[in-house]
């Protein structure tokens, strides 16, 4: 996959980029990272990418000739992703990223983030997007590290990136479900437990531990996301159980 990151702080991406897993997968070459500067596309000597925005106000807005200018020249240079590539404005009132759009944006062969910085963009840069995302109900100083946070996300969806094929399909979120609780040895640290269960070997009674503390988590912590969740009967027993506990103070 290609991903091109249009800012104007291209330096802001070395530490994220340059370690851990998204470092391996662009040493793999499963990953291809690009960075393009609009200050490096604006019309005047004095590189100009803001102004006043007309109406007054406070801050600065970005001006529309330089990211114009840039997405369209990323776009030309890399024609042959055209019919697998889309283009992100990161944005605080655009839907929020989800793990099912992670999912999404992995089928694609090119992703292009237009990241913007102080005050916001001219409202005629948004007709370079294909969609406008944002990473939650808040406002950063820039576009970057939302791009950041969308490229790790999308990423882990790719195959090779993790080096257990199974990883990311046991996250939370990946199917609609926190992730359930994890162990490593010791098996007892402080007085506390493995479960018995995850000791016995039985991969079938695994998968059913494994499921039911992934919805009691769920219920506990984001009781939201099971509203979109296809329960099962068994689904709800668990769930009916949890309640039950919990009203019985156990």
């Amino acid at each position: 996959m290609r991903i091109d990151m249009i800012t104007l702080f291209p330096e802001m991406f070395a530490g994220p980029f340059g370690d851990s897993i998204t470092k391996r997968a662009v040493d793999n070459r499963i990953l291809d990272i690009h960075f393009t500067n609009f200050r490096d596309y604006s019309f005047d000597k004095h590189k100009h990418v803001d102004d006043s925005p007309f109406g007054g106000g406070a801050g600065m807005v970005l001006k529309p000739e330089p990211l114009t200018r840039a997405v369209r020249a990323v776009l030309a240079d890399t024609a042959a992703f055209a019919a697998s590539r889309r283009v992100l404005i990161m944005d605080p009132s655009g839907p929020t990223f989800t793990q099912a759009k992670a999912r999404e944006l992995a089928q694609y062969e090119q992703l292009v983030f237009i990241c913007g910085h102080y005050e916001g963009f001219d409202a005629r840069i948004y007709s370079l997007a294909d969609e406008a995302i944002s990473i939650g109900d808040y406002v950063l100083t820039g576009g970057e590290l939302p791009a950041m946070v969308i490229t790790d996300a999308v990423s882990r969806m790719l195959p090779g990136v993790l080096g257990d094929a199974t990883s990311a399909p046991t996250d939370s979120f990946y199917d609609g479900l926190l992730e359930f609780p994890q162990y490593t040895r010791p098996r007892e640290f402080e007085g506390q437990e493995v479960p018995e269960v995850l000791l016995s070997g039985d991969h079938a009674r695994i998968r059913e531990w494994r499921h039911a503390q992934s919805l009691r988590m769920t219920a506990k912590y984001r009781p939201d996301l099971l509203a979109q969740y296809p329960l099962t009967p068994a689904d709800r027993v668990i769930l009916a159980q949890q309640a039950a506990e919990k009203n019985s103070g156990i």
